[in-house]
């Protein structure tokens, strides 16, 4: 399995500095982006494509929180986590209502679709923005929440600055709480889907 913090030169932590990864990406990319390999023999180019393409896979997988820690969870574990589906601790009322709420907004545009009176649809239009409102509050119940897991992994990089740096030394795995970023990881994936999932409709409602 790639490393992509040794392939970035970042420290093996649950939280890293977005602008400082972004800079240290484009640092090392720089030298191999393949804009600067037209004149050189094919094994070059090659070569180039090959590690440019190798540093852009992991900068994507590092400065996305649920990746980051999934690709975490793989390295300190050596495996993939178990029921990464499951809802994480309290979680449960934010999921019921980005459910509920995207079920009747999808109801509600349904109908629209099949709206022919400009009178009517000058209602629904209204209707849409009323909806657009909700899911943007929503949106900031979310991004709130998005804030306090970036602190809590922040929080958690000593516990890897302390831990034995041997890989997955029994010492490590003992100090490393895993299962706590399991579920943080898994909070990280709810975000990022709901987020997704609450901006697809806002765009929809906002078209006509």
């Amino acid at each position: 399995m790639t490393d992509c913090f040794g392939l970035l030169q970042q420290p093996r932590r649950p939280w890293l500095d977005p602008e400082g990864l972004k800079a240290t990406f484009h640092q090392l990319s720089a030298s191999t982006h393949p804009d600067r390999f037209h004149q050189a023999p094919d094994c070059e180019k090659e070569e180039a494509t090959r590690r440019y393409a190798s540093l852009n896979a992991a900068y994507n997988t590092l400065r996305e929180p649920k990746d980051r820690l999934l690709h975490l969870l793989e390295l300190e574990a050596g495996e993939r986590p178990k029921d990464i589906q499951k809802i994480p601790p309290g979680t449960m009322d934010l999921f019921v209502e980005v459910g509920q709420t995207c079920r009747a907004v999808d109801d509600f545009l349904a109908s629209r679709s099949q709206i022919t009176s400009p009178l009517l649809k000058v209602k629904a239009f209204q209707d849409g923005m009323e909806w657009v409102d909700k899911l943007t509050r929503l949106q900031q119940t979310i991004e709130s929440r998005r804030q306090d897991t970036a602190q809590e992994l922040l929080s958690l990089n000593p516990l890897w600055e302390q831990a034995d740096p041997t890989p997955a030394s029994r010492q490590r795995q003992a100090l490393l709480p895993l299962e706590r970023l399991e579920q943080l990881y898994r909070t990280s994936s709810y975000i990022h889907r709901w987020t997704e999932q609450l901006q697809q409709r806002i765009v929809e409602l906002a078209s006509t």
